[in-house]
């Protein structure tokens, strides 16, 4: 038996660094309080969504890894807690920029980061804008309490990243997110397009799913979001074991057995009959499957 027990957060964001890190702060505390060991904060919750519009001023929110504010705060309070905290922050390297996790462990080390894989640009969604296509590849991490894998809320929507993470070796799957209403149409609400998608990867891998969402609305001249929550951790059958209402600023705590999990995973043998040469297709863009002559 190795019980391990994650946490989801969510909370609604201002134009204060500081302070949305004052609260975030608070939430891994009430976390770890109920016996969280590994607990998720969501994405780029050091500010509001920035990418609502294209606006080069937004760039005095982008850090190197080593001097950002929320990672360096959380080193801390990961090892006085004793706690797993993936962080999300806007990166600097050079020229480049990303919208990055790092993986801090237990111990308040630094295990690494990933920088995310698929970047959206719509109405109201405009990343493409802000971030490089991530370069790391999707990537798991033995942390003191097990191994973990992360994506980044558009990562979320492809089978194919939780997969990887999956087949890596990962035992839970984490996603930091920011998403709500479309700005472009106020008719449209993907709440539930949203945590099905994340259900079926939970159900496919038969893994635990971790997701945390902002709440509030924010508005940056005529665009206009309201976050709707609804963070959730879902068990391995793509069950919701727990979810958060849409507005309001709260913690989802649940365990898991990982040593029961890996049991089942062999007992359904679906990592056994995969057939991976039946799947080269999938690493083209169109369908097409071109076999060059050597």
């Amino acid at each position: 038996m190795r019980n391990v027990k994650v946490a989801a957060t969510q909370m609604s964001c201002t134009g204060s660094i500081d302070k949305n890190i004052a609260k975030a702060d608070g939430l891994v505390r009430q976390a770890a309080a109920g016996g969280a060991q590994i607990i998720l904060l969501q994405e780029l919750f050091e500010t509001p969504y920035f990418c609502q519009k294209e606006k080069s001023d937004y760039d005095v929110y982008a850090t190197e890894l080593e001097q950002n504010k929320a990672v360096n705060h959380f080193k801390q309070v990961a090892g006085e807690l004793q706690v797993v905290l993936p962080i999300s922050f806007y990166e600097k390297k050079n020229y480049a920029r990303y919208n990055s996790v790092a993986i801090i462990d237990a111990g308040g080390e630094i295990l690494g980061k990933y920088r995310k894989s698929h970047i959206p640009d719509g109405p109201g969604y405009e990343e493409k804008f802000y971030f490089n296509p991530g370069d790391t590849g999707f990537r798991v991490w033995n942390t003191r309490y097990g191994k973990i894998g992360v994506g980044i809320c558009w990562d979320q929507w492809y089978p194919e990243a939780a997969r990887c993470m999956a087949l890596m070796g990962a035992e839970i799957l984490f996603y930091p997110t920011a998403i709500g209403s479309e700005p472009q149409d106020k008719s449209i609400d993907s709440k539930e397009h949203w945590q099905a998608c994340m259900l079926g990867h939970a159900a496919a891998n038969l893994l635990p799913v971790v997701a945390s969402n902002r709440v509030g609305v924010e508005a940056d001249e005529d665009s206009r979001i309201t976050f709707y929550g609804s963070s959730f951790i879902a068990g391995p059958q793509g069950n919701k074991v727990a979810e958060a209402g849409r507005t309001e600023e709260t913690v989802l705590v649940a365990d898991f057995d990982l040593d029961q999990l890996a049991t089942q995973r062999l007992e359904w043998g679906i990592f056994r009959d995969r057939r991976p040469d039946l799947y080269r297709v999938i690493t083209s863009s169109d369908g097409e499957l071109i076999i060059k002559d050597h």
